[in-house]
């Protein structure tokens, strides 16, 4: 029985992970760092954001392979069939979600809420241990590789996505595309979301696990 409800909530954790990050690239503040990739690649050359995202969370696993070598595990290897259920998902809330007001305040408000529910599905799917996502799998990777905590590594990986952005939209687009106030607020933001949901929840989540 918990191990359905670890399921349940899991499968939870990444509907509202992918409710929130297509949440941020509605504001038109900016969007979230690893997302501002795929973002980034649709804008330019019309690419479904769905595709684009997981192609950029393929490149992810084959990062960690990398980055592991010999200590990969071909489990993790499941990240793939996961990432193509994520992106399906992206695709439908990027469809069914039309953002159509102009007002400041609104869109700050929206990139709030967007930030909150993306802490709470990164917070949900992480502690249910089951298959990570693809993007905090990197994260984890590069953390050991270079014997630092999860926080240093996740900051680097959002340096190098936007990096990454801004020289895809200022080679092939003649400008800078998705990356705003909005980026940063996310970087700033999810974490202490993570941080909040895992103080007022934890406890209720581990239960499912242990």
């Amino acid at each position: 029985m918990k191990k359905f409800c670890r399921a349940v909530m899991y499968c939870i954790g990444l509907v509202i992970l992918a409710l929130g990050i297509i949440l941020n690239t509605k504001t038109g503040l900016g969007v979230s760092p690893i997302i501002s990739i795929p973002y980034c690649v649709s804008n330019i050359w019309g690419v479904n954001l769905g595709n684009a995202t997981l192609c950029t969370y393929i490149l992810c696993v084959v990062g960690q392979m990398v980055l592991r070598g010999r200590k990969f595990r071909y489990f993790d290897l499941l990240q793939i069939p996961m990432s193509v259920i994520f992106s399906r998902v992206i695709n439908v809330f990027n469809d069914m979600i039309i953002i159509s007001f102009n007002s400041l305040t609104l869109r700050v408000l929206l990139l709030g809420a967007a930030i909150m529910l993306t802490g709470i599905g990164v917070a949900i799917s992480v502690e249910m241990k089951f298959v990570p996502n693809a993007a905090d799998g990197l994260t984890q990777a590069f953390g050991e590789r270079m014997n630092k905590g999860l926080g240093f590594a996740k900051n680097m990986i959002d340096i190098v996505c936007v990096t990454i952005t801004v020289l895809i939209g200022l080679i092939f687009g003649g400008k800078v595309i998705g990356i705003g106030i909005g980026t940063l607020a996310a970087v700033l933001g999810v974490g202490r979301s993570i941080a909040l949901v895992n103080m007022l929840f934890k406890k209720q989540m581990s239960a499912l696990v242990n």
